[in-house]
């Protein structure tokens, strides 16, 4: 196991020479309550999602993001769930207007809870745009998702799929990345 992650730590340091690697991410915290009358309830959510990338030219960027969610509801049934998400993903830079940059992101998601006994993936696209506020720091916005999202909570008789495309709040993220 020491082999393997030393040689992934020599890789990623090679690739870091060729100036062209990114890493950043965003995180989100949210926190709700509702008065007694409406059922006496809370939520408490916290995700942290680290991102690496690696230009292969102007156009096209390949990276991944491994985050890590907690989730605390406080209502009839107190529960605190933890979640690890991995979401591999190739990048198209489509538009480039001076300092900005649109984008999509290709690819997949998969997200695993233990506690709860769920699972979700998800297969499709997400647009955004990169502004460069100096060489090295980039402020970086997702929004929006169209693809294919299957939910399995507690077994295999549970499955919630859904395709489509969603451009509601739940789909925006914010994040900044330090290029190499």
């Amino acid at each position: 196991m020491k082999k393997f992650l030393m040689t992934i730590v020599a890789a990623f340091a090679a690739v870091s020479m060729n100036a062209q690697m990114y890493l950043g991410g965003s995180f989100a915290f949210e926190a709700w309550s509702s008065q007694k009358l409406a059922g006496d309830k809370s939520e408490t959510v916290f995700k942290i999602m680290p991102e690496i990338g690696y230009n292969l030219n102007e156009e096209w960027a390949i990276g991944t993001v491994i985050g890590y969610m907690n989730d605390k509801f406080n209502g009839v049934n107190g529960i605190s769930e933890s979640a690890f998400t991995v979401s591999p993903y190739a990048r198209y830079t489509f538009a480039k207007l001076g300092k900005v940059n649109f984008f999509v992101d290709g690819g997949m998601s998969f997200t695993s809870a233990s506690k709860a006994d769920w699972t979700e993936i998800a297969v499709g696209f997400q647009p955004g745009l990169s502004v460069s506020l100096t060489d090295k720091l980039s402020f970086v916005s997702h929004i929006g998702f169209i693809g294919w999202d299957q939910y399995n909570p507690d077994g295999d008789e549970n499955n919630i799929s859904k395709f489509g495309l969603s451009l509601d709040a739940t789909d925006l993220s914010f994040g900044l990345y330090y290029n190499f």
